[in-house]
């Protein structure tokens, strides 16, 4: 049976804002920092750049939690995806793997156990989708499942089979705090800045938009349900996307305009940039027909 996600909590109950809670009431004394105030503290995301996700992969190489990381920084999947996450769910043959479920932490009246993690409904609706895995993250999933499986005959009766691709020696689920520590370790022993396991998310995401990929597409891997939350956190990026863009439209207009004006001399995309003109086309050096509504003299 999957319950709804305990953070879902916050969204139906206003109270909680209002009363500018520390914590929730039902979730063990955690700080969440939207709770706080009584309004929405936003964090943000510090993805890491090109060279410092090659750092990071090269260093999880031979890792015990190579697969776990490389997965997350392939495919921006949420800490309580990547454990709930079962072979079950992944397809080798056409590279995809599917979200159907999340490891959420449930309160308990046990004194010696504060809470317990059981499995449940994705964030939103939209979070339930189907997601490519790149060919480097499926090479280091098929290597995860030897190692799994050699584990799981060294265990012998001990092992409690629940299907998860990440998990203890028993066979049982991670913790996310264990994840965390691990992935701790693992950017100490690589040299690189101190950030959140989430920030793979965002690292994955980042990574996309700027190799120009569409954010559309981005959208639907990450599950957003608008692609407005999409464009909202991950506007850091739009304008060296808008620069690119503008230097691959001056290119593609100098050469149309360098067969039809061959005498032209056409200004440089840095002398664009400097003016602050928007498109070539636009600039008073390049000839255009008198009746053109953007003619000189004749404002837009």
């Amino acid at each position: 049976m999957l319950f709804p996600p305990i953070d879902a909590l916050y969204y139906t109950c206003p109270g909680i804002a209002q009363q500018g809670l520390s914590s929730f009431p039902c979730d063990g004394g955690v700080n969440y920092a939207r709770a706080t105030t009584g309004r929405v503290r936003r964090r943000y995301p510090h993805p890491l750049i090109v060279e410092q996700a090659r750092t990071l992969l090269a260093t999880a190489r031979g890792y015990k939690w190579e697969a776990l990381f490389t997965l997350a920084l392939a495919t921006g999947m949420r800490c309580g995806e990547l454990i709930a996450l079962k072979w079950q769910d992944i397809n080798f043959n056409t590279g995809t793997l599917q979200v159907v479920r999340v490891l959420t932490r449930v309160p308990t009246k046990m004194p010696k156990r504060e809470h317990v993690y059981m499995e449940a409904e994705p964030k939103t609706q939209k979070s339930c989708c189907r997601v490519m895995i790149a060919p480097f993250a499926l090479e280091a999933l098929k290597e995860h499942r030897v190692h799994q499986l050699e584990a799981k005959l060294k265990a012998g009766a001990s092992w409690q089979e629940h299907d998860y691709v990440f998990c203890t020696l028993h066979g049982t689920h991670l913790g996310p705090n264990h994840v965390v520590e691990e992935f701790k370790l693992l950017l100490k022993q690589a040299g690189l800045p101190d950030i959140r396991f989430h920030d793979l998310r965002h690292s994955a995401a980042t990574l996309l938009l700027s190799l120009g990929i569409h954010p559309k597409v981005v959208q639907e891997l990450l599950g957003h349900t608008q692609i407005s939350i999409t464009m909202d956190v991950y506007s850091h990026v739009l304008p060296g996307m808008q620069q690119d863009a503008m230097g691959k439209l001056n290119e593609a207009l100098m050469q149309l305009y360098s067969a039809v004006h061959p005498l032209v001399r056409l200004p440089s995309p840095l002398f664009l940039q400097s003016q602050k003109v928007a498109c070539p086309f636009l600039h008073p050096h390049i000839p255009r027909h008198r009746s053109c509504r953007f003619a000189r003299g004749h404002p837009e």
